[in-house]
């Protein structure tokens, strides 16, 4: 039997580690039709089905769970023996999952001087509500709203961070102000996340100032929740870091605040490639500076 090529266990990981076909395709710029012939081919000359079709995508079947832990580890030795062929320094592919708000208003901006300093990385920030995972090798590194309690991964906190309640001038002189919590379940339009669609319990958010309210305008982004907050549709929880920054919004009943926390996730196999390492003191040193803005007093 011919043995696979490495192109062929390089279209099963990217399905693996993206569930789909299409995100494979993306991940390694070819089409969706090529990801799918090399698969075919891999099972056939495998003699195994190592995926099932679901409504959602691709799962991995009992074979394609004990093919996965294999090519990982073929994967990890091959980027351990491209950096040390390369010499010093990081390179290859550094995937990143960062929540949204922390990559929007945090990360991007800073984001030139690591991808400058090195060059020899391709960098995929991945900011969305739901996280890439680093024990299902989804993702190098993540950073998550609470710390994860099982897998084969390292995990340490980042750093806390404060949330308060804001909404325009403008709503509150049509409004009112709120002088308690109690108040904003009177005549107060709410903005905050499809409850169906939170991927964390730390983002139940509205029901820490006052128990039983829920949002009227709602939305799984946190940049949508904050565009309509300062579009003074009403009174949103937003973190401190966004609506401080947003000259629009002023925080309501200012006294009141919440605190959760980030955490920095990476697989125990892949912790100290040169890569992943790169990113995590590059992320460390720039949360330390923005402490005051995560933290305010």
């Amino acid at each position: 039997m011919q043995a696979p090529d490495w192109n062929d266990y390089q279209a099963f990981l990217a399905v693996a580690r993206g569930g789909q076909l299409a995100r494979a395709a993306a991940a390694m710029g070819v089409d969706a039709t090529t990801i799918g012939r090399r698969l075919r081919r891999l099972e056939t000359r495998l003699g195994a089905t190592l995926f099932e079709q679901t409504r959602e995508g691709q799962v991995l079947t009992e074979a394609g769970e004990a093919l996965l832990a294999e090519v990982d580890a073929m994967a990890q030795s091959a980027s351990r023996i491209a950096e040390q062929a390369g010499g010093e320094g990081a390179q290859g592919l550094l995937r990143i999952s960062l929540t949204e708000g922390l990559a929007s208003a945090i990360v991007t901006p800073a984001l030139k001087s690591f991808i400058e300093a090195h060059p020899r990385l391709t960098v995929d920030l991945i900011a969305s509500s739901g996280l890439l995972s680093p024990s299902k090798r989804e993702a190098d590194l993540a950073v998550t709203l609470s710390r994860p309690r099982a897998g084969p991964v390292i995990a340490g906190k980042l750093s806390d961070y404060t949330l308060r309640l804001y909404a325009t001038r403008g709503y509150l002189a049509l409004n009112g102000t709120p002088a308690v919590p109690a108040d904003l379940s009177r005549g107060h339009r709410l903005v905050g996340y499809v409850p169906d669609l939170l991927h964390d319990p730390e983002l139940r958010y509205l029901t820490d100032f006052e128990p039983g309210l829920s949002a009227n305008a709602r939305s799984p982004s946190i940049t949508a929740q904050a565009r309509m907050i300062a579009a003074g549709v009403g009174v949103g929880v937003l973190p401190c870091f966004i609506g401080d920054a947003d000259r629009l919004l002023v925080p309501v009943l200012p006294d009141r605040r919440i605190v959760r926390s980030f955490w920095l996730v990476t697989h125990k196999d892949t912790h100290s490639l040169a890569r992943v390492r790169a990113f995590k003191d590059w992320l460390t040193a720039l949360i330390a500076r923005e402490h005051p803005r995560l933290l305010p007093l």
